[in-house]
């Protein structure tokens, strides 16, 4: 079908030059450094007209011959498709940790995605206009999209062997993803209702810190123990009050989620 399109390349800093034709279809945007990848998302993001936008790497896994999968599942009212790699050319470690990672989304987030992590992805722009992007939450952008009731759906994708550029996957990368994947976790289950988790930590260490301190006043009473010789009795000082502090700092919290609901 002859639909309108456009093509918005992002250029994340690269020392090699990007040699694009003249066409009006096509727009290359530089970034003067290298700022990662959801930078780079949102960049294009911001410079993309269409009211259905595809998000694809550039070093060619990824294969244009699926849009029209996309598009028809878009048509049937799904406002995020996610592409799942069928047959992956990528090596072994890459495909176990991209396993790993989607079982743990699956059983602690409850995630209906089989693969999260392909960055082949269809939107329809109201979702993306209601997702802010920074850092690296790209990564969940499908599930924070399903948790706002958005219709979901995935289709298998063909995903070619690597061509150009090499992966970037490595130890960093990995201990990043764990980072970002327990960044996700307070995220969704405790942005909007802060107080749940810092009361229940603050909760947990005020109650030791109080049964230590008991505990020391018992002896005191009943046995005249010298607490001044018993480290146990700063120990039970601080669980009391760093408890208290952690559990203000969640009140605060929802000081902020409660401005922050009226402003909007």
């Amino acid at each position: 079908e002859n639909k309108p399109f456009e093509v918005v390349l992002v250029d994340d800093g690269s020392e090699k030059k990007i040699q694009i034709s003249n066409s009006n279809s096509i727009k290359l945007i530089e970034h003067k450094k290298r700022m990662g990848k959801g930078e780079a998302l949102k960049t294009g993001m911001s410079h993309a007209n269409g009211n259905i936008i595809i998000f694809m790497d550039g070093d060619l896994q990824d294969d244009p011959h699926d849009f029209p999968s996309f598009f028809a599942k878009l048509e049937d009212g799904y406002d995020l498709v996610n592409g799942i790699r069928s047959k992956r050319k990528d090596t072994g470690i890459i495909q176990l940790y991209s396993h790993l990672a989607n079982s743990v989304l699956r059983n602690i987030f409850k995630s209906p995605f089989t693969d999260i992590n392909c960055g082949f992805k269809a939107f329809k722009r109201e979702v993306l206009e209601n997702m802010p992007l920074y850092g690296n939450n790209f990564r969940f952008l499908p599930l924070s999209a399903y948790y706002q009731g958005f219709k979901v759906a995935e289709i298998p994708v063909n995903n070619r062997k690597r061509i150009h550029g090499e992966s970037k996957f490595g130890m960093s990368k990995l201990f990043i993803g764990l980072l970002d994947m327990t960044t996700a976790y307070f995220v969704f289950k405790f942005a909007e209702r802060p107080l749940h988790f810092f009361g229940t930590m603050g909760g947990i260490l005020f109650s030791a810190g109080f049964f230590i301190s008991l505990y020391l006043a018992y002896e005191r009473i009943f046995f005249n123990v010298l607490l001044y010789r018993r480290p146990l009795l700063q120990l039970g000082i601080v669980l009391i009050i760093v408890g208290i502090q952690i559990v203000m700092t969640g009140l605060i919290g929802e000081l902020i989620v409660y401005l922050n609901k009226n402003k909007k």
